[in-house]
């Protein structure tokens, strides 16, 4: 069928009218080209959409029920239309944000309230996942944001630092280490720990590891947990001791011990990180966002 939404259009106004000059008048138009695409829309459907046997035309049964559909297709239209700029704005969309233990733990959820509250609009869809895992979900384009351990040089990448924490000894109740108040790494030489894999942990162990060399030893893993959670529940079974930061050490699991590490000026940092080519609409008012809550 050959009409368009103009046809639609001058349809709902002369329905509305029920009056062919009213409605030209009202669609700022001539009259005579009103009642030709009038003319060429019932041509088109087959159906006489009004009765013009008197001076004032009168919509037919068919016309109401064709009138009701249009209208029905123009309030969507222009939701529609409204709903594109709200996304072209930014007002309205959704992110996919990934997080690590560490980020979740810290600052990150008061984040996501603050923004949630400013910008209703936007959904958030959270996802738990490594550093290395959320690296390829970026770069896949299933993932808008991560929030991930530092440092994060890629060209294809930009970062914003979001948290920074000091590194943290975990003990369980009874622990030859638990009674003190601070201790060196030099003293967790022999000792066995609790940690996450390798290969899921990459960008922790990029910071642990080198303060342990330097301690003059290399951490004995004799137990692995893919979280934080789960590592802890292990030292708390006394299967080993841990090194953590400040807000994954606050746990509600019984029979822990936090003891603070002398000696250690380095600290762990959280950074959001997201595809250097998204620019534009949800995903940088959210950018926006997170430079002005968390400055340099």
């Amino acid at each position: 069928m050959k009409f368009g939404l103009r046809h639609i259009r001058y349809f709902i106004a002369v329905a509305e009218e029920e009056h062919f000059r009213r409605a030209s008048e009202r669609l700022h138009i001539a009259q005579p080209a009103l009642t030709r695409a009038i003319q060429h829309l019932e041509r088109e459907l087959n159906v006489t959409l009004f009765d013009r046997a008197n001076r004032r035309i009168h919509i037919t049964e068919a016309g109401k029920t064709f009138l009701a559909g249009c209208k029905s297709l123009m309030a969507n239209m222009e939701a529609t239309v409204e709903n594109t700029r709200q996304v072209d704005a930014g007002k309205i969309g959704a992110l996919r944000i990934g997080y690590t233990d560490i980020a979740i733990a810290g600052t990150l959820p008061r984040l996501l309230k603050d923004f949630q509250e400013r910008e209703p609009g936007i959904t958030m869809k959270p996802h738990h996942s490594v550093t290395t895992d959320q690296l390829e979900r970026l770069k896949n384009g299933t993932l808008d944001f991560g929030f991930v351990t530092g440092p994060v040089t890629r060209p294809d990448i930009e970062s914003h630092p979001i948290q920074e924490e000091r590194f943290l000894c975990i003990v369980y109740e009874g622990h030859r280490l638990a009674s003190r108040s601070r201790i060196s790494l030099e003293d967790l030489a022999d000792e066995d720990f609790v940690h996450g894999p390798a290969k899921d942990w990459e960008y922790f162990y990029y910071h642990l590891l080198p303060l342990c060399r330097r301690a003059g030893f290399m951490p004995r893993i004799v137990q692995e947990a893919y979280n934080s959670a789960g590592i802890l529940g292990l030292v708390a079974s006394r299967m080993g001791i841990t090194i953590l930061t400040e807000s994954t050490g606050r746990s509600a699991i019984p029979g822990l011990v936090e003891i603070p590490i002398a000696g250690v000026k380095e600290t762990l940092k959280t950074i959001a990180i997201w595809r250097a080519e998204d620019s534009g609409g949800a995903k940088k008012r959210f950018v926006d966002f997170l430079k002005t809550a968390t400055p340099d």
